[in-house]
């Protein structure tokens, strides 16, 4: 850890897409990349809509952030990205459940793009305490 950073990186959550890291630890906080709702075991993604798809998506970020020794209830800030923004409803009452984040929701910004990796509904990127 010469510079100062470190590299997370755990089977029990997908891979990188490309030349980025599952998750940087640094400055006691660790910055989690983007998930998208990939079934780990599979490579394949989850279907039924974007329900399903937040809960795999949560569930990746839990995997990397126990890896990088955190965990949900230490999120700070996410950022949500809808390909859809008529999905909200839906995806909100997935991430609202109590067993990702706790009593404790961490900020979060939602917005809208044109596209997302591999065409799915929904992925969310995490800011944590280490």
């Amino acid at each position: 850890m010469s510079n100062g950073k470190k590299m997370v990186k755990t089977d029990a959550a997908p891979g990188a897409l490309g030349p980025y890291s599952q998750a940087i630890v640094a400055g006691g906080m660790v910055y989690c990349a983007g998930q998208i709702p990939l079934d780990p075991a599979t490579g394949q993604i989850v279907s039924g809509g974007v329900a399903p798809q937040t809960e795999q998506v949560l569930k990746n970020l839990r995997a990397v952030l126990k890896a990088a020794g955190s965990d949900l209830d230490r999120a700070v800030k996410t950022t949500v990205f809808l390909k859809d923004m008529n999905d909200f409803g839906a995806m909100n009452e997935v991430y609202g459940r109590p067993e990702f984040f706790g009593a404790e929701p961490p900020a979060r910004s939602t917005v809208e793009v044109a596209r997302l990796p591999r065409d799915v509904r929904v992925e969310i990127e995490v800011v944590a305490l280490a």
